[in-house]
């Protein structure tokens, strides 16, 4: 139920340290006046009639940028004029990659495309590209629900949306088969194109619907159940919370809040290692790992073409085995890919289990063997062996809501899989007799 009370720092981390303890309760806090407000356009937009398909599609701004303002990425730049319109920045992205975005007469073609006082812009917003997915009958575990939004717990190996060669077994898919809508047609977006180093939590995703519902259904029900959009993601090995916009003014709103950074994030891990000291804020740039395409890299300094800005808090909630592993609390400030997992990584203490940024088996047993008596060792090596993902986990999502303004909030408990280890963790380190400060050091507020 519902509560008026805000969230403290230090009653989040009581909230966290319950769920830690498998109680089960699911809550959303309504809480005092909103935060965030969406920005007003007052550009010279023609607005085509939407169709069926696309919404939006059609839609032109033809500008000059105010004479004296600084220089801006046209994807953003044209974002603040039509976003407040319902237009996400994902839709402009799509637009420009067509060619139906110029500058002064010329069409560009990358979204990173910089413009500056005096340039002249047009840009006529594309129809929805079709990459088709249908509805599939797997499980969700929804949070909550509503008319324009749902927030579900992902579990851990599903992919979040479909893309060119994965149309099936995604949350999409499970999303079209519990709100009954036949077909799905979603922004195809290139992962792998030169631009890959900019995509983030912040580039969000748009969709849209072929057909409406396989049912009988009312006018209304087929209208609040068109366009449902993915408003951020999370890695494939990530669980937890995630938020999905059941239309087109829900989507570009929630965009809204993550461009300014007010949506709240809360994510909890295991790590390699213990950091030091125990809490902190890192700002490092994360950009594309040039010598692995499938992998960022946080790059202190200004070196790197693509390096974005990213900032992420982090606390040390327990130590174990004297600080060969950690459970360690992280609050989003950015959203760029892969971003904790990239910030760990810089703070020599990968996530336990990502073998793709270096928190591997051999890593893990090589911290933890020393600090634990040996007849824990078969066991450790037995739990170690069966991790086959991030232990990270997405514990606390809070927004306001996109139509009521009200502020909620989410909580849910890591799955088993993480909390087992977790357990082993505190059950060996507990049992070591104090054996080189092994026991569990609970980090208070």
């Amino acid at each position: 139920m519902a509560t008026t009370a805000a969230a403290s720092p230090p009653a989040i981390a009581t909230a966290l340290s319950a769920l830690l303890r498998r109680q089960r309760r699911r809550r959303s806090r309504c809480l005092g006046p909103s935060l965030a407000r969406c920005l007003a356009s007052d550009a010279n937009a023609e607005a085509a009639a939407p169709s069926r398909r696309g919404g939006h599609g059609g839609t032109r701004l033809e500008e000059a940028v105010p004479a004296g303002e600084g220089r801006s990425r046209i994807d953003a730049w044209i974002s603040t004029r039509l976003g407040g319109g319902g237009i996400s920045r994902a839709r402009i992205q799509a637009s420009i990659r067509a060619g139906l975005v110029a500058v002064n007469g010329r069409p560009v073609s990358k979204v990173s495309h910089m413009v500056k006082g005096g340039d002249m812009v047009s840009c006529t917003v594309s129809e929805l590209q079709p990459l088709r997915a249908e509805p599939e009958d797997i499980p969700l575990d929804i949070v909550y629900e509503d008319a324009h939004l749902l927030v579900v717990n992902k579990p851990a190996h599903m992919v979040v949306h479909p893309a060119p060669g994965n149309a099936n077994g995604t949350l999409v898919n499970a999303i079209l088969h519990h709100c009954k809508i036949s077909t799905f047609t979603c922004l195809a977006r290139n992962s792998i194109d030169d631009e890959c180093a900019d995509s983030s939590d912040d580039d969000i995703d748009v969709f849209d619907v072929d057909q409406f519902t396989t049912g009988e259904v009312s006018s209304e029900v087929r209208e609040a159940l068109v366009r449902p959009g993915i408003v951020h993601r999370l890695d494939k090995g990530t669980s937890g919370l995630l938020v999905v916009a059941k239309d087109e003014h829900s989507h570009a709103q929630l965009a809204e809040q993550f461009k300014l950074h007010t949506i709240r994030r809360v994510y909890i891990s295991l790590t390699c290692g213990a950091p030091n000291p125990n809490s902190g804020r890192i700002e490092v740039p994360i950009s594309r790992d040039p010598n692995n395409r499938i992998r960022m890299i946080a790059i202190s300094g200004s070196g790197h073409r693509y390096a974005r800005h990213a900032a992420s808090r982090y606390k040390v909630r327990e130590v174990f085995a004297g600080g060969g592993s950690a459970l360690v609390e992280w609050r989003l400030e950015t959203g760029r890919t892969h971003q904790i997992r990239a910030h760990a990584k810089y703070l020599g203490i990968p996530l336990l289990g990502d073998e793709t940024y270096g928190g591997t088996k051999s890593m893990a047993l090589s911290l933890l063997r020393p600090r634990t008596p040996s007849r824990y060792h078969c066991d450790l090596s037995n739990l170690i062996s069966k991790i086959d993902r991030p232990c990270l986990h997405a514990a606390l999502l809070g927004f306001k809501h996109p139509h009521s303004r009200k502020i909620l909030e989410f909580s849910c408990p890591p799955p088993d899989d993480f909390t087992e280890v977790l357990n082993e963790l505190r059950r060996v380190t507990l049992t070591s007799n104090g054996r080189s400060g092994g026991g569990v050091a609970h980090i208070s507020d």
